[in-house]
């Protein structure tokens, strides 16, 4: 159920941060397996700054209240138009785009189109053809280069028009 919760909050571009609590009352072994079943059932959240928390004692609480400030103002980042075709071009070389019947896919420059969560729009060719794993990839990129936390990446691709198609 709390799977499913959490899935709904990043469906909707939702920063957040994740705290497990009653973690002072646990083995080592525990621990680990806690740990372990949060990566395993949620993926999809590997942006999210997991926090193992008291709040009896009061441990754990100073680390999760930076992270909740950090993801706030990740939500809220502006991002330049410069440095975000600089950063693209930058993992463009050094992880190129698959070929698609022998031509490469191009990717020109990146511009921000939104806020809460972040969203950038990526122009290029072909770019309907760009698969998955390469959507993360860059998602990525963009994340460490802006120091993201806690909140969803939106990339949205629009392919230029072909001024030489049907001649």
């Amino acid at each position: 159920q709390d799977a499913r919760l959490l899935g709904l909050v990043a469906g909707r571009g939702r920063a957040m941060v994740l705290a497990v609590n009653k973690w002072d009352g646990l083995g080592r072994d525990r621990r680990d397996q806690v740990r372990y079943q949060v990566q395993l059932k949620m993926p999809y959240l590997d942006y999210v700054p997991l926090h193992f928390i008291s709040a009896r004692h009061g441990s754990g609480l100073g680390e999760l209240m930076q992270d909740m400030r950090a993801a706030q103002q990740s939500a809220m980042v502006d991002m330049p138009t410069p440095e975000l075709t600089r950063i693209l071009e930058r993992a463009v070389e050094r992880h190129q785009p698959p070929a698609v019947l022998g031509r490469r896919i191009k990717l020109r420059y990146a511009h921000q189109i939104g806020s809460n969560p972040p969203s950038v729009m990526i122009h290029g060719n072909q770019t309907d053809k760009l698969p998955v794993a390469y959507h993360r990839y860059l998602a990525n990129a963009f994340r460490k280069a802006f120091k993201l936390v806690g909140v969803p990446l939106v990339l949205r691709f629009k392919t230029s028009d072909n001024p030489f198609k049907g001649r």
